[in-house]
């Protein structure tokens, strides 16, 4: 296991705005479990605090330490372990990317469903923020496609959560617990990923509206109907433009100021054909006024710029990202009032986001504002949109979780009692608050 004193600035370098926001007294890059438990038992000793990291892609200022905390980075915990396909299991260390995992079944019969759309961050880092993805609505989030993992719990014993059997009614769900908690109750470091058989066609059609507000119908006429789409992406002016200018790509033109991108799947062209007729006819029945059944290189194009429009946004200059869930009747109301929130307050925007599972992604763009004019707005922003979204009875976070960026926000989601509960099951697991200090709705 190698260990650093001296840190260097890219492991305290936030991903959104590349702004130094950590401080740390060393890193280490354990190769196995057994160094996760030596460097936790180490800490316990000197009574350091110790940050999880990956591939820092995260997007809530997680996996940066504060007060001189120690790092552990699972940069070097990087194998694919094997692949089981008699349980359609995947094994693979928490530092694996999902780009590694896309590769590595690229050429077999299975695939590993959750596509979120940043494919360098790490397979622990998805199971740590409960990443969704364009496949959610079909195929769930991370926590439904993860059969078990290791977790170092905070006093350095190893302890096994989730199993390969198909049922489990055998205790607390221990599993679900780690996945999601931000790396504040344990450290993640071996996961067995549930694979599926891949789906023989699939197809993509672009469906155009007026405005972003028509396309709610449909969408919620398609979640009502016997179809089940692999993805329902919202797909929005201005982040559409930012992508294809980056990727140097177009999306294929069809009528209306927003589109839905619909990605079917199916075992028979038969199949894929009787699915497109109904989606057709449910659009055509609610308010679409153009659509364009995608070719193979179309489907390819359009999925391109679909994957790329947070790097479109980030090519753009600097930038803030909101990840909103609200239920899918309020999704596009949500995207509507968000838009008008931003042109009164003279910000400029851009949206997209998964219209199936009622996430939306919204990012504002700082263009000519000075530094100090951009904070200004932002707390003004945040302080309006994140009422906005409660009232909507929605959540502050769907799948880049709260790490620091949401917590000032986080308590107005739920009442006292709802929190105390978080935090004596954070201080059972973690008594001395070692592990991510500060993040979500742990002590500072």
């Amino acid at each position: 296991m190698r260990i650093e004193k001296n840190v260097p600035d890219k492991y305290i370098t936030a991903y959104q705005g590349g702004i130094a926001v950590g401080k740390s007294d060393m890193i280490a890059f354990p190769e196995s479990t057994e160094d996760v438990q030596e460097i936790v038992r180490r800490a316990n000793e000197e009574d350091a605090k110790i940050v999880p990291i990956g591939s820092q892609t995260g997007l809530a200022k997680a996996s940066y330490p504060n007060n001189g905390s120690w790092l552990i980075s699972t940069n070097e915990m990087n194998k694919i372990l094997s692949f089981d396909e008699e349980t359609l299991t995947l094994n693979v260390q928490a530092g694996v990317l999902l780009q590694d995992v896309i590769d590595y079944l690229a050429d077999t019969d299975y695939f590993y469903a959750p596509d979120p759309g940043m494919k360098r961050a790490t397979i622990g880092g998805n199971a740590s923020t409960n990443a969704g993805g364009m496949r959610a609505v079909r195929y769930g989030v991370t926590r439904d496609n993860i059969r078990g993992f290791d977790v170092v719990l905070a006093n350095g014993e190893a302890i096994h959560c989730g199993s390969l059997n198909n049922k489990d009614a055998s205790g607390y769900d221990l599993k679900d617990l780690f996945i999601g908690a931000e790396g504040t109750l344990g450290i993640i470091t071996e996961l067995q990923l549930k694979v599926i058989p891949r789906p023989r066609y699939e197809k993509s059609i672009l469906i155009g509206y007026n405005n972003v507000t028509e396309s709610a119908p449909t969408v919620g006429s398609v979640l009502k109907s016997t179809l089940h789409p692999v993805a329902i992406e919202l797909l929005e002016a201005n982040g559409v433009k930012l992508a294809e200018e980056y990727v140097g790509e177009k999306v294929p033109e069809i009528a209306g100021g927003a589109q839905i991108l619909v990605t079917l799947a199916g075992n028979s062209t038969d199949d894929i054909d009787h699915q497109i007729d109904e989606l057709l006819s449910i659009a055509t029945a609610n308010n679409a006024i153009g659509h364009k059944v995608l070719e193979d290189e179309e489907h390819i194009r359009t999925w391109k710029v679909r994957d790329n429009i947070l790097t479109g946004i980030d090519a753009a200059g600097t930038w803030k990202m909101y990840d909103p869930c609200v239920p899918t009747n309020h999704f596009t109301d949500l995207v509507a009032e968000a838009k008008k929130l931003g042109e009164e307050l003279h910000m400029d925007s851009a949206f997209f986001g998964h219209a199936g599972d009622g996430n939306i992604h919204i990012c504002v763009l700082q263009h000519d504002y000075s530094n100090e004019e951009w904070k200004e707005l932002l707390l003004k922003y945040e302080d309006r949109l994140y009422d906005m979204i409660r009232d909507f009875g929605g959540l502050p976070s769907a799948e880049h979780a709260i790490g620091r960026e949401k917590k000032p926000y986080f308590k107005r989601f739920h009442n006292q009692a709802y929190f105390d509960v978080l935090l004596a099951v954070k201080h059972a697991l973690d008594p001395k608050n070692m592990l991510n200090p500060g993040v979500t709705y742990t002590d500072d």
